[in-house]
């Protein structure tokens, strides 16, 4: 009887080591399958957070890389940008060495006379680099690489207004140097500074606005026939609106050209008695209000 009873006592120690084991690896089981589901959630954040970062749209500064790539890969927007320079430069040697200018002409007036159509040039180089996309279709691509169509618009006006006030005034500032050492000196200077600087600001305005009306229109030879259009028609057709010329006149930008240039054809009868530096604020205030409304259409319009 005492050895069954050792007997058994052993079974139950032996039982009893048993039980302590599958505990134990219970336990060790319990935390190792703990440890694999936070692991597991760890990997799930961080898929998450790679698909968050794929998901979010390019920034400002990559819309407007892409538009500088597209602007400067277009050979018709940059041959366009450059014929905005040389109209200007050619057009004041050619005064200058005909001497083709009024007795009350000013040096700088005088070699910026082709400016005005360097100026309508600038507000097609605006339409043509949206309107180029639509005809080729690629405006598609552009709004699904930057789906937010505000701030692909913000990029075009950006990188113009950049471009072309740089262009409008290093070509308007030759030109007048030129003019200046082929002219008789003994016409009247004018005041180049600081007017040369907001000559390359209206060329930028004029650019932005030409972007707004390519927007709206979206064909090239209608939005450059606008453009065109509202630039020259109304120094065309002035005259016939009596009193109401200097008022209709006197709000487009190549009045506020000619009275940055001081030409003698910018009389207050003609384009108004609004001084050069109000008139760009105006053709820049109905300007911004053109590029609001462009990018409302953008927005609410189809590709």
């Amino acid at each position: 009887m005492n050895t069954n009873t050792g007997t058994e006592s052993s079974t139950g120690t032996s039982t009893g080591t048993s039980m302590t084991t599958d505990s134990k690896a219970g336990t060790v089981t319990g935390r190792t399958t703990g440890r694999k589901r936070t692991t597991g959630r760890k990997g799930d954040t961080a898929t998450k957070a790679t698909a968050v970062a794929v998901a979010s749209p390019p920034g400002f500064r990559e819309a407007l890389a892409f538009e500088w790539t597209k602007y400067a890969g277009l050979r018709s927007t940059v041959w366009t940008t450059v014929s905005v320079a040389l109209v200007t430069v050619v057009g004041a040697v050619f005064v200058g060495l005909t001497d083709s200018l009024q007795p009350d002409d000013t040096v700088l007036g005088g070699s910026l006379t082709l400016s005005v159509v360097a100026l309508m040039i600038a507000g097609v180089v605006g339409a043509l680099t949206v309107c180029g996309e639509y005809s080729s279709g690629s405006i598609a691509t552009t709004l699904a690489a930057v789906p937010r169509r505000g701030r692909v618009l913000a990029a075009k006006a950006v990188l113009l207004a950049g471009v072309l006030s740089v262009v409008g005034l290093v070509s308007c500032t030759v030109a007048y140097l030129l003019g200046d050492a082929v002219l008789d000196g003994s016409r009247a200077q004018g005041e180049p500074l600081p007017a040369l600087f907001g000559i390359g600001a209206l060329f930028a305005v004029v650019g932005v606005l030409g972007l707004a009306i390519g927007t709206v229109v979206r064909h090239a030879a209608g939005a450059v026939t606008a453009v065109v259009g509202f630039l020259l028609l109304p120094s065309l057709f002035g005259p016939l609106l009596g009193d109401l010329q200097r008022w209709v006149v006197g709000a487009t930008p190549t009045a506020a050209l000619e009275k940055l240039t001081q030409t003698s054809d910018a009389g207050p009868e003609v384009v108004g008695s609004l001084g050069a530096w109000p008139s760009l604020a105006l053709v820049t205030a109905y300007t911004a209000v053109a590029a609001a409304g462009a990018a409302l259409v953008l927005r609410r319009r189809d590709a």
